[in-house]
């Protein structure tokens, strides 16, 4: 009976002595308009912010920088002041990009590069 009073406790003690890791939980990154920076990384997924001066309904694209063909075209609903949009990069091949905001009539707004990760 002593012997096994003694197995108990050994095993309480070397349990209680383990060393619990703790992962830091990671920022999120600080929510910056996408379309005033030249260059962006971004992975499958992720989240991006961008402004507009008015609501209406504008087309996002994504455009292959070496071929100039569009991978990708969205028509979205955007509203006044910021905006966000999941980018899904998982399917697509080319690792450069452009980011192409469009208006309702076809024009150019705004343009970026996309680096996929």
């Amino acid at each position: 009976m002593k012997w096994y009073k003694i197995i108990i406790l050994s095993c309480v003690w070397l349990t209680s002595c383990y060393k619990e890791e703790i992962e830091p939980i990671p920022q999120p990154k600080p929510a910056v308009d996408i379309f005033t920076q030249s260059e962006t990384s971004v992975s499958d997924g992720e989240e991006i912010m961008f402004k507009l001066d008015s609501s209406s309904t504008f087309i996002v694209k994504l455009v292959d920088k070496a071929s100039g063909q569009v991978l990708s075209k969205e028509k979205i609903l955007g509203k006044s002041g910021a905006n966000n949009l999941k980018i899904y990069t998982k399917s697509l091949e080319s690792k450069y990009l452009y980011l192409v905001l469009e208006g309702n009539n076809k024009k150019e707004i705004s343009k970026t590069t996309l680096i996929v990760k």
